[in-house]
């Protein structure tokens, strides 16, 4: 995406998904977008039509753009979730992304027990190490950057042993929502003594054929990224 086409969609999700602007409210039009941003009237209108795209306005040709309400917005596109994020909708869109790992990962574990092939247990494995790996990478940012690839592809993985092709289909769409999200709950320090054993133990049970230990630990390990969320959560309430 154009930078400065970017920078005016940006600026308004952030304001349509931080709720400084609500559903049926009006934006302006292109020229005022135009001038504000110091772009074109085209760039204007792609970005306009960028929000669009998301289902964060509804751009009616010839009267106004008219912004949406939430359940028509797409949650799972990497600028929404940016824009939320950055703002106050973060902890409700946070809770409601745990919400649908729970709904999913929790069973696809079990499935995966019962039918992970051996090379789909060795590929789980190498995500693993990919984890423990990723410790060592040099430099903050390039650190968290490959932890969170190798977590998100550890999860995929495990979808991926299920042989349940539409459910890995529905993983991959969000595959980088799930990782723009884990940024705001990502514990460092708690990595050895907590992340990497409750992925040894999901690896495991799979490992194990045994779909009940794969829920139990599957749980649990999303329990703790509950636990992180609402320290995340009370955080926020203090800065507000």
């Amino acid at each position: 995406m154009e930078r400065l086409h970017r920078e005016a969609m940006a600026s308004y999700a952030r304001d349509i998904v931080g709720g400084r602007l609500h559903p049926g409210d009006s934006l302006p039009r292109e020229v005022t977008v135009a001038e504000r941003f110091g772009i074109s009237r085209g760039i204007a209108r792609e970005a306009l039509r960028a929000l669009e795209e998301r289902g964060l306005v509804t751009v009616r040709h010839g009267s106004a753009t008219i912004v949406n309400p939430r359940d028509e917005w797409d949650l799972f596109d990497p600028e929404v979730i940016a824009a939320a994020l950055d703002g106050p909708a973060a902890v409700p869109l946070l809770t409601e992304y745990l919400e649908c790992r729970r709904i999913v990962e929790v069973g696809a574990a079990a499935l995966a027990a019962r039918r992970a092939s051996d090379e789909q247990v060795e590929a789980l494995a190498a995500c693993l190490q990919a984890m423990e790996d990723a410790l060592s990478v040099r430099g903050a940012q390039a650190q968290e950057r490959a932890y969170h690839e190798a977590d998100v592809a550890f999860h995929a993985a495990l979808v991926a042993a299920t042989g349940n092709v539409a459910l890995l289909s529905l993983v991959r769409r969000v595959d980088q929502a799930l990782l723009a999200a884990r940024y705001p709950l990502a514990r460092p320090a708690a990595r050895r003594s907590r992340a990497l054993p409750e992925h040894a133990a999901i690896l495991a049970a799979v490992r194990g054929r045994d779909p009940k230990a794969a829920r139990i630990a599957m749980r649990a390990h999303l329990d703790t990224v509950a636990e992180y969320l609402q320290e995340h959560a009370r955080r926020v309430a203090r800065a507000a």
